[in-house]
């Protein structure tokens, strides 16, 4: 019987062969129904009578119902996993007796116990009449109990059938009948089955199950995946070539490794077994689940078995395998096909294993642990993979040195990040393939432990230790033939500990003691002050060598070494001048990294911009490309129209159209010529550096007829060809008609070392050269009337673009001394909107703000401990990340003493140090730092018959020994220039109403309107503006009082409306109360026709434009 929520059928068939059924009943049949239309199927018994059914229950969607009401639940939990019956429980009722008789599977073996509780096993049960008699026979007056019977069963195409199964009675043998079976077969699954015989069959699941307890991980992952695998391809028995696909489909699995030790191809394989899935019959339409097929539980069985001969405690993937061997549906033929045979197979794992068994539901991770949390350094320095280490000889022979003790033969390597630590452990291991190391570590393996892939994926505790333990078993086993290499050492400190668990740390130690494991660690010195020295158990194991910062000098050498690989990689040649100016700007400007590793960065960002822009389009045959296009449009247009103009134009247009069409040709094929002479450049230095490799694996292994046939046979050829090639290139790039740049120039390497830093390092353009000489100029377009303050600072800004300032200091530093209102801030606006091309990037300190003395950390950061250490200081961290800058240090008079002592260090060696501890370089900025001390000398000079540079020296000397009296020596000796700003006379004053008049007018034109002012209106505006003690402040207030909130009311009045041109002029008020007429502004809105008159009249200034 098979159920679903709308139906269920029953199917029986007779001992003749004949099938009755199958019968459909409602899935809430009442039990009275559905016996009466059972028994209604067949004859009744002469000599016994009516026949009877017993227990009738029914299986629906996994609920027990009985006379239309739910009575339980199916609680197996094989409801919901498709696992395969393997037993079945047999009631049989005989008329005669009223007693029952019970089967229960199990095995092929068959017992039965009679009511004496003795046991009888016949040969031949089925043909066996005292058995039967004894069992069915009244007169024995036995009571009869339930009899056991084993039997085995399997599935074949949806059936389940019994095997063994004859019963012999007076009448008929009771046959096995097969069942419809379309659910999932599970406890309380139950059919009812009839022959002639009196016997009223009832057939009940009994779980045989596969349970996860019995399995690993990767094991049982392998198997649940294995019916998702057969739903996918649409059937419904799971079998063992669906296992097969799930097992090559984990990634990193241990099967897929197995195969490939064996020397199979997995990706061959798996394809090998999805053609052999494609070709399996399938179950079309809805199906209500999967079933565990015969071959598949054989299978597992094998694997049983395979666990058992290894001593394993767990079934695992290599079980699996093993178990492929003798499966007669698909394993066989597939290993036939791939010559994979069972001692291969067994010599595969046990390489794997190594020394390892099954103890645990994760042996996987632990099999060659070297191999999966390593990276074998020597492997790579003889497949070449390694990039050459130039220098650090010191170093290596010190980690030579220590490696050969005795004891305690640990070396760990303390140096910055980035000065060629792991360069160090690549070089040792370059020294042992090359056989360039003492005896005593000739043929060693050198690997390179990476902590990370140890730790993740470790989610239970004493997983990872038992993956260190793994590793750390293999080393030692070896018998000192490895050298473990773990970067970043300090992560070991803590590594995996959880509460009551041992960190990383603490199992190495032992072993780093007695000299069993030779490691070699590498970590920065803060790094191993803040982890390994807190722990001195482990620290005293190790022996420190520190790694320090190479110069300038030994980077160029090392970039040397290192340029063929670059050149090689990218496709392009790296010309020596490039090489030196990564190294020097790198160390000039790039302050917060350390050679070699920035300027092997530049070089390799340089490299791939050029090869970037060597695969785009040029930019002559793109715009030669643009404009065809264009033509070709403008051309469609025209095809329409049949005037003579417009077909004389059409003739134009096809003329310029096939010249420019050709000349695109040209340069095309020219472009891909290049192209292509480059590209076999590159292939031919690949085939090189191939050739080289095969040279010297040949004269390691003392091959030396091989080593000299590549030497002095295909090495000698390749040379010849790449020299022709270079040539052809080289005669391309002298002609002058060269579309491409195949080298790597120091310009290209400024250019790098512009967009890292925002620095303008890069050789100076024509345009640029003449901005830079027009500099004070565009000054003082600004600021008005305080020519030495302008020349000051240009003449610094062209010191530093020319080269020329000091490298160790910032490029200027400036105090401007003067009343308010005069420029000084004015002019360090103009300054950063010069370099920056944007106010924006003026770095404006208020120090108003730092009158306090702990007020200090606020620049550099607040020391640890406090709130905000993690944030850094506001000076600092600008700086750190804004190299090039113009910093203002607005009234710097009202900073507390103790700020003084931050500037000390920043005028003087151009850097300080944040809370942190990193070092900030202010090499690349202007200081400039505002006072108002002394002003009340600048603002007190009304002697007129003083020459105006004698007056100006006068001023000068009087404010510097007011500022002498408030800033202390030191900090007075570290500026570069003292500017005392002059105060501002009328005419300046007039200059300033133009320049804020500018402003105004770059506001309305947004509106579509301009602005006149006449000269008696700019005149008006500065007597209004005029103050000798505020400057040029009072300007701006009296232009937004009396322009733009005049102008505001006539636009809301609608007087002015977009396109009019307004005039800004004066009248005189009329004579009243007394009071003399004065001068007052008036708008006047011009006519069109009038406006170019006005213009041309003397009494009339146009707006000035600006520069």
């Amino acid at each position: 019987m098979a159920g679903n929520q709308d139906q269920f059928e029953i199917k029986f068939r007779l001992t003749d062969g004949s099938d009755i059924g199958p019968k459909s009943f409602p899935a809430a049949t009442s039990i009275a129904t559905l016996k009466e239309s059972v028994l209604a199927q067949w004859p009744k018994d002469k000599e016994n009578g009516p026949r009877t059914i017993k227990d009738v229950k029914l299986i629906s969607a996994g609920k027990i119902l009985e006379n239309n009401r739910t009575v339980g639940e199916c609680q197996s939990p094989l409801c919901d996993t498709p696992d395969t019956v393997t037993t079945m429980h047999v009631v049989v009722q005989h008329p005669a007796t009223e007693k029952d008789l019970s089967c229960v599977g199990q095995n092929s073996n068959h017992l039965f116990e009679n009511s004496n509780k003795k046991t009888v096993l016949p040969e031949n049960y089925g043909r066996n009449r005292k058995l039967k008699d004894k069992i069915c026979s009244r007169k024995t007056q036995t009571k009869v109990l339930p009899f056991k019977f084993h039997a085995r069963s399997r599935i074949q195409n949806g059936l389940i059938l019994l095997h063994h199964y004859y019963l012999t009675t007076r009448y008929a043998p009771l046959r096995s009948l097969p069942v419809n079976k379309r659910h999932p077969f599970a406890n309380g699954f139950w059919t009812i089955r009839r022959n002639s015989s009196p016997f009223t069959v009832r057939c009940e699941a009994s779980s045989g199950r596969i349970t996860q307890q019995e399995f690993t991980e990767m094991a049982w992952q392998a198997i649940v995946s294995s019916p998702e695998v057969a739903k996918e391809n649409k059937h419904q028995i799971v079998e063992s070539e669906h296992l097969m696909k799930a097992l090559l489909e984990q990634k990193n699995g241990l099967a897929r490794r197995i195969f490939s030790k064996v020397g199979v191809d997995n990706t061959r394989l798996l394809e090998a077994t999805e053609k052999y899935i494609q070709r399996q019959p399938k179950v079309l339409g809805e199906s209500s689940g999967s079933m565990l097929g015969r071959d598949l539980e054989a299978l597992i069985q094998r694997a049983r078995d395979h666990k058992k001969k290894f001593g394993d405690s767990f079934v695992s993937v290599e079980h699996l395998v093993l178990g492929f061997t003798q499966d007669q549906r698909f394993g066989k033929q597939l290993f036939r096909d791939f010559q994979i045979s069972e001692p291969a197979l067994k010599s595969a794992i046990e390489s794997i294993r190594g020394p390892q068994s099954v103890i645990d539901q994760d042996p996987e991770g632990k099999y060659e642990a070297l191999e999966k949390y390593g990276k074998d350094l020597t492997a790579m320095a003889k497949a070449g993979k390694l990039d050459p280490v130039i220098g650090r000889d010191d170093e290596i022979r010190r980690c030579i040195q220590i490696l050969s003790r005795r004891t305690k033969n640990n070396p760990v390597l303390i140096g910055e990040p980035g000065v060629g630590k792991t360069a160090i452990s690549e070089g040792l291991a370059q020294r042992i393939v090359q056989g360039d190391v003492p005896q005593a570590l000739m043929n060693r393996r050198l690997i390179s432990l990476d902590m990370g892939a140890l730790i993740a994926g470790a989610k239970y505790r004493g997983e990872f230790e038992d993956r260190l333990k793994a590793v750390l078993k293999e080393v030692t086993e070896s018998d000192g033939q490895t050298i473990l290499f773990i970067d970043e050492i300090h992560t070991v400190v803590g590594a995996g500990a959880t509460n009551g668990a041992m960190d990383a740390g603490n199992l190495l130690k032992p072993m780093l003691g007695r000299g069993e494991l030779r490691c070699i660690g590498a970590t920065t010195l803060d790094e191993y002050r803040k982890y390994i020295e807190k722990d001195p158990a482990l620290e005293r194991r190790f022996q420190q060598v520190y790694v320090d910062q190479p110069t300038v000098e030994d980077t160029i050498s090392i970039l040397r070494g290192l340029r063929e690989r670059y050149e090689l990689h990218h496709g392009v040649r790296i010309s020596d001048s490039a090489l030196v100016e990564a190294a020097i700007l790198s160390d000039r400007y790039i302050s917060g990294r350390f050679l070699p590793d920035k300027a092997i960065d530049l070089v390799d960002e340089a490299a791939a911009k050029l090869k970037m822009e060597i695969t785009s389009k040029p930019t002559a045959l793109d715009e030669i490309n643009r404009s065809v296009l264009k033509l070709e449009m403008e051309r469609l247009s025209l095809m329409n129209d049949t005037d003579k103009a417009t077909k004389d134009r059409l003739n134009r247009l096809e003329t310029e159209l096939s010249l420019l069409k050709e000349k695109q040709a040209e340069l095309t094929e020219q472009w891909e010529h290049e192209k292509s002479v480059m590209t076999r450049i590159q292939s031919i230095k690949e085939e090189i550096d191939r050739v080289n490799l095969e040279i010297q694996q040949a004269e390691r292994e003392y091959d030396l007829n091989r080593a000299a046939e590549l030497k002095y046979g295909s090495l000698n050829s390749l040379q010849r060809q790449l020299e022709s090639a270079e040539k052809e290139l080289d005669e391309y790039m002298n002609s002058g008609k060269s579309m491409l740049r195949e080298e790597v120039s120091g310009n290209d390497i400024a250019e790098i070392v512009s967009k890292w830093t925002g620095i303008p390092v890069s050789k100076l353009q024509q345009s640029e050269r003449e901005k830079l000489l027009y500099l004070e100029e565009v000054l003082h377009n600004r600021v008005v009337g305080q020519d030495p303050a302008v020349k000051a600072v240009a003449e610094a800004i062209q010191r530093s673009r020319a080269g020329l300032s000091d490298p160790h200091r910032p490029i200027a530093s400036f105090m401007f001394m003067g009343p308010t209102g005069v420029g000084k801030t004015e002019l360090a606006k103009a300054l950063a909107a010069y370099l920056f091309n944007t106010e924006e990037a003026l770095v404006r300190i208020d120090m108003s703000e730092y009158m306090e003395k702990h007020a200090v950390s606020r620049l550099i950061g607040a020391p640890p401990g406090y709130v905000g250490y993690e944030e850094g200081g506001q000076l600092t961290e600008i700086v750190r990340r804004r190299p090039y800058a113009v910093i203002l240090f607005d009234e710097i008079e009202k900073a507390h003493a103790d700020v003084f002592n931050v500037f000390l260090q920043i005028l003087d060696d151009g850097r300080v140090t944040d809370s942190q501890g990193r070092t900030v370089s202010f090499t690349n900025t202007v200081i400039i730092m505002t006072s108002n001390v002394g002003s009340q000398y600048i603002l007190n000079t009304d002697d007129d018959t003083v020459p105006k540079e004698l007056a100006y020296e006068t001023i000068k000397q009087r404010v510097m020994d007011a500022a002498r009296s408030i800033f202390r020596p030191e900090f007075m000796n570290r500026v570069d220039e003292y500017i005392v700003f002059q105060p501002l006379d009328r005419e300046q004053i007039s200059s300033i109403v133009k320049l804020q008049l500018e402003r105004v007018q770059k506001r309305i034109a947004d509106r579509k309107m301009k602005i006149q002012v006449t000269d008696a209106a700019v005149q008006l505006l500065g007597n209004l503006g005029y103050d000798p003690n505020y400057g040029a402040r009072p300007v701006k207030r009296v232009i937004q009082q009396n322009v733009e909130n005049e102008l505001a009311k006539g636009i809301l009045r609608g007087e002015f409306k977009e396109e009019d041109a307004i005039l800004i002029d004066t009248e005189l008020t009329a004579f009243s109360n007394g009071q003399l007429p004065q001068q007052k502004l008036v708008f006047k809105k011009l006519a069109a026709e009038s406006e170019s008159t006005t213009q041309e009249d003397s009494s009339l200034e146009p707006f000035p434009q600006a520069p």
